[in-house]
């Protein structure tokens, strides 16, 4: 019942009937409209992306602060197709009033590889005589070559091809059974596959061959977990109610939930989009970010035998965080009262296909927001936290990746990803010296070393677009010990280092001086603490590019190579590895780099600025991460610093409040799985128990 009430509310407050907020994804319809403008002038093209052209920043702007008097901005359609010989052409539709803006035919690149390109793959290389002579050298007789599957992956740079032929490779599997997983049966060969003739045009094959892994299959599958023992029994069911419904409330695509209002976008390569955040503070409705994203990745693999420098996945640029998104209808990837987006994409047809709930909306308690209990009596005032989660889930080929964009009460906004699926593997023989690369992680498997690197990219707007950007270090005090400024040596202080162009803001992390960055309006100073209100990137999970300078990695993947940078707003800098990833060779290198290079000396300071995180982890597997690995969460967080003037959520209902007069004070304590777990009822000491 109360799932239908919430049904209910979100159809009356959705605001069907009334035209798409500018900041929407695009609707089946749009994109329809958007293929048909196309196809009129173009019959022949092939498309691979059809998704919304923001509205301009400054134009939206205006829009937002005064709708009723600023003209509305169109629906402007970005589009991608490609065309015979794997010609790439770039254009613009103004949905509104149903025209070509432009149309240009985009040389000596290739868009990402959408799912219907992938899937292509498997049933050419099943068919190939080159691929079936291969799998016969390894121990594939031709009848199994059902059996054989792969991952297709974008060719990342091969300078035998180039960039004139749209390519992928195909890395390799066997399966014993249709059950049994690939990734236990790796095989040692690697087909080249031309995407625009549909066919394999080389196959890579190493010196040391390599026959297809003779061990058991390695499952995790239920029947296989089942046939092993079965599953652990002493698991008690916990159940998650919000039998009054949930806190937030939708109006279209903007969620309003405890002072935050923000809108949440959707697009086929970054996935979500939050725009327009703002906090409520106390009836001032304050400006925090424009715009977050999840913008780029890049997963480097550290063999150095070839072909494996070309694995090197940009998992949005190359084939996007949208397209991979899973239907979280599918599986308990969500639990509670959830609210659910679609989202829509084109076909390489044109034709709009639909992911049904790409996005989950819940809510989940976050333990203690803040407590204090005085020791002189017992006095004590507890108050529970809960916090707003939105996730999408999208599947890399082996890899899955869990986005989850969480909103806490007190004003701070937290990035989490969790990493979990399958390892890539490749074929190892028995005894084989791994030269440290990789590990064993099960009989004949060879997980090899690998980054999972991801840019966030923040557009901040704090109380305003002029903002400057500090890097902050945690620094002892000058003087040694007995000396006249730091006579007992206890001093430190948080250095502010200002990061006034482009070129002085490339600056890595450092976890000895406990480094963070603070986006700040120095034109606003809080009343107390004298300082400009600011947010806070704090992230302790940066490890380095590990591939050196030089290297095919560090040359596309420039954005990469430094923990920060901050360049100047730009509407048409989005993408920091630029916008087409595919077979570049990053000379020059693309995105970021070419922005900075362009004007490196340029002003940062109190104006209009995007700061670039990158962070990830360096992943050496384990034999504990096969054959399905537990997930691995990293975050960050963007916290206020300055921002209030006291404590924003005192106002949040406490779960226990007592005061040393004897006198409780708040709501009840309701908690009974808890007093029930410390043995009984609350203190009968006139309230100053808890818990």
């Amino acid at each position: 019942m109360a799932l239908d009430r919430l049904k209910q509310a979100v159809t009356h407050v959705t605001g069907i009937g009334q035209p798409p907020h500018p900041f929407d994804p695009l609707s089946e319809t749009e994109i329809e409209k958007a293929v048909a403008v196309i196809r009129k002038e173009y019959p022949n093209v092939f498309f691979n992306a059809v998704t919304l052209w923001e509205p301009r920043k400054a134009e939206m702007m205006a829009w937002i602060k005064d709708p009723e008097h600023t003209p509305r901005p169109h629906r402007i359609a970005d589009v991608v197709c490609i065309g015979a010989g794997s010609k790439v052409f770039d254009g613009t539709v103004d949905l509104d009033e149903g025209k070509l803006l432009d149309w240009v035919q985009t040389e000596g690149v290739q868009p990402l590889i959408t799912m219907e390109d992938l899937q292509i793959v498997e049933t050419v290389v099943r068919k190939d005589p080159k691929v079936i002579e291969q799998c016969g050298i390894v121990g594939i007789p031709p009848e199994d070559m059902h059996k054989v599957y792969c991952d297709p992956w974008t060719i990342g740079y091969d300078e035998r091809f180039g960039t004139g032929i749209r390519l992928q490779q195909a890395l390799m599997y066997y399966r014993p059974h249709v059950d049994d997983s690939q990734y236990s049966y790796p095989l040692d060969f690697c087909p080249i596959y031309n995407s625009d003739t549909q066919e394999i045009i080389h196959i890579d094959v190493p010196k040391v061959r390599r026959q297809v892994n003779k061990a058991p299959p390695n499952n995790y599958h239920a029947q296989a977990i089942e046939a092993e023992g079965g599953f652990r029994k002493d698991l008690k069911p916990i159940h998650i109610t919000q039998p009054e419904g949930v806190s937030f409330t939708m109006d279209g695509r903007y969620i309003s939930w405890q002072n935050w209002k923000l809108h949440i976008g959707f697009n086929y390569r970054e996935g979500m989009v939050l725009s327009n955040i703002t906090f409520n503070d106390k009836g001032n409705v304050r400006d925090t970010f424009w715009r977050l994203s999840l913008a780029e990745m890049v997963v480097p693999y550290g063999n150095p035998e070839h072909p494996h420098q070309r694995k090197h996945a940009f998992d949005l640029g190359e084939y996007g965080g949208g397209y991979m998104t899973n239907s979280l209808s599918l599986g308990c990837d969500c639990k509670g009262a959830i609210h659910y987006m679609d989202a829509a994409f084109v076909n390489r047809a044109g034709s709009p296909i639909t992911i049904k709930n790409a996005i989950c909306i819940h809510e989940e308690d976050a333990g203690i927001l803040f407590k204090h209990t005085d020791f002189r009596d017992d006095s004590c005032t507890v108050t529970r936290a809960r916090k707003l989660v939105i996730s999408h889930v999208f599947t890399a080929a082996n890899y899955e990746y869990c986005v989850y964009w969480i909103f806490h009460q007190d004003g701070t906004i937290q990035l989490e990803i969790k990493l979990t699926g399958i390892l890539n593997t490749y074929a190892m023989n028995p005894g084989e010296d791994l030269h440290g690369w990789g590990t064993e992680v099960y009989p004949g498997v060879n997980a090899h070393n690998h980054q999972h690197l991801f840019c966030l990219r923040i557009d901040p707007n704090i109380d305003g677009p002029n903002n400057s950007v500090f890097m902050v270090d945690a620094m002892r005090g000058d003087g040694e010990v007995g000396s006249k400024e730091n006579p007992y040596g206890n001093a430190f202080y948080a250095k502010k280092t200002k990061l006034e162009t482009p070129e002085q803001a490339k600056t890595d992390y450092n976890g000895a001086t406990s480094r963070t960055w603070e986006m700040c309006n120095e034109g606003k100073i809080n009343p107390y603490s004298k300082k400009p209100v600011s947010y806070k990137l704090v992230s302790r999970e940066v490890p380095e590019l590990l591939p050196k300078p030089g290297s095919l990695v560090w040359n596309r993947a420039g954005f990469a190579r430094h923990a920060v940078h901050v360049t100047n707003y730009d509407d048409t800098q989005i993408h920091p590895a630029g916008r087409h990833v595919p077979q570049t060779s990053g000379t020059p290198s693309q995105g970021i780099p070419q922005w900075i290079a362009a004007n490196p000396s340029a002003n940062l300071v109190d104006t209009d600025v995007v700061l670039w995180h990158t962070f990830g982890i360096t992943h050496f597997p384990s034999p504990e991460d096969f054959p399905v690995m537990p997930a691995e969460p990293m975050t960050l967080l963007l916290r206020p610093r300055n921002f209030f003037t006291r404590n924003p959520c005192l106002d949040v209902p406490p779960s226990y409040c007592s005061v040393p007069s004897g006198v409780r004070q708040g709501g009840a304590l309701v908690d009974g799985i808890s007093r029930l777990a410390f043995g009984g009822g609350e203190k009968k000491d006139g309230g100053k128990g808890c818990c």
